[in-house]
């Protein structure tokens, strides 16, 4: 009498087929940290690039980009300049102003006088609000596709001084942002010169506040959901005693939106 047998896989093939399995499972997870990688490695050069342009642009021209009249601007580059005109109190006082019209005009002037490149389209009118800024890309992107914003206000944690800072746009993890810390500076979020964007609504220029009168928003007003500060410690320009150092970026909550800026 013939018995049919039942067969299953040995002890070498299950562990076979672990092993493939621990294989792949770890090919994607190291393929994922090398993208994550690359992506802070992308920002960190984005902001020496600019920071050599913005800096080499004063050198050769004596003038601050984005701060320059744009006829006078024309007339030294050789190339039609749009932004920024006239604007009282701003214009030629030798400072980026918080001001969407100055914002626009950095990425202009920088372009046109070939310190920068990147493929964007520098602005040809001034944009009308936030959201226009961001809609028709007049600056730089990053690796997520956030508009980059340079400019002089107090738009970030850890202190109330008013300082020329480039935003690193909107969309970033916080994973990315910790690391991008941890890469650059001293991987806090309230000190050395990358910090997390302040959320107390007083940049009303680019942060979307309900005060404001440019609707929209460019800085990712989210410190509060991307690091462990809080009301009792936030910066001194909202309430309480001022940054402490021993808060943490909060990786644990996988915040997406975490805004950044780089202090010049």
């Amino acid at each position: 009498m013939n018995i049919n047998k039942q067969k299953g896989f040995t002890l070498v093939e299950i562990a076979i087929v672990l092993v493939i399995i621990g294989l792949l499972l770890g090919g994607i997870l190291k393929g994922q940290e090398l993208i994550n990688s690359a992506r802070v490695r992308n920002m960190a050069d984005q902001n020496s690039g600019i920071q050599a342009a913005y800096y080499g642009f004063i050198d050769r021209y004596r003038q601050v980009p984005g701060d320059w009249l744009s006829t006078d601007a024309s007339q030294a580059m050789g190339v039609t300049v749009n932004l920024p005109t006239a604007v009282a109190g701003q214009t030629g006082n030798g400072r980026i102003d918080n001001s969407l019209i100055e914002a626009a005009a950095v990425w202009e002037q920088l372009a046109k006088s070939n310190f920068l490149g990147g493929g964007f389209t520098p602005a040809a009118a001034a944009p009308a609000n936030a959201a226009a800024y961001v809609g028709d890309a007049v600056g730089p992107l990053n690796a997520f596709n956030g508009s980059l914003v340079l400019t002089r206000n107090q738009g970030y944690s850890g202190t109330s001084a008013d300082r020329l800072n480039l935003h690193m746009g909107s969309n970033v993890p916080v994973t990315i942002a910790r690391e991008l810390d941890v890469k650059v500076d001293d991987g806090l979020p309230n000190t050395g010169v990358l910090r997390l964007t302040d959320s107390d609504g007083t940049v009303t220029t680019f942060d979307g506040a309900a005060a404001s009168t440019t609707a929209g928003e460019i800085f990712a007003a989210q410190f509060a959901t991307c690091s462990t500060v809080t009301a009792a410690n936030a910066p001194a320009n909202t309430a309480g005693d001022g940054a402490r150092v021993d808060d943490i970026y909060d990786i644990f909550d996988d915040a997406q939106n975490c805004g950044q800026v780089f202090l010049y």
